[in-house]
């Protein structure tokens, strides 16, 4: 069970690329959200939705990926992708968007913006990979978050609006 909670019930078994198919439901969850709540309520739940997969992916990490580290072997498990949940999260925390064009513009930005700052772990994200276990599986996921939100909301306030 543990193993099925840190690949994301599956997502981090799946070929090529695990990090990338965990980071996709949130990115879905963000699209979906903007697609089916009214203008003015879409922020308030988009900002909770992102903060329960923030929490949810924060805590399965940390909680269970040690366990999975033993399994495997490995430090840092390919499998385990409920950072790339939590941190794909951070990304849209407090974006919005309306009209089908928009949203998916916007959710397409935030997710490639995410990925690039996963895989590219500008520091400190890359030194805080040092941190124990799931902490430091976690936490380089959660800046990367960080660094994404930041370059999305400009994108959005500065070239799309």
């Amino acid at each position: 069970m543990k193993r099925m909670l840190t690949s994301c019930f599956g997502l981090g078994f799946l070929p090529i690329a695990p990090g990338t198919w965990g980071s996709m439901p949130s990115a879905a969850i963000f699209a979906l959200i903007c697609f089916l709540c009214p203008g003015e309520y879409a922020l308030t739940a988009n900002s909770v939705a992102m903060i329960l997969l923030i929490v949810i992916g924060s805590f399965v990490c940390v909680r269970y990926a040690p366990s999975v580290i033993a399994a495997t072997g490995k430090k840092d498990p390919g499998e385990v992708v409920a950072d790339e949940l939590a941190g794909q999260a951070v990304t849209f925390l407090g974006a919005t968007a309306t009209g089908s064009k928009e949203i998916l513009i916007i959710a397409a930005a935030g997710f490639l913006l995410f990925r690039f700052f996963d895989i590219v772990k500008p520091s400190p994200a890359r030194n805080l990979e040092k941190l124990p276990a799931g902490w430091g599986i976690l936490a380089d996921d959660l800046m990367a978050g960080i660094y994404a939100a930041i370059v999305l909301q400009i994108f959005i306030h500065v070239i799309l609006r």
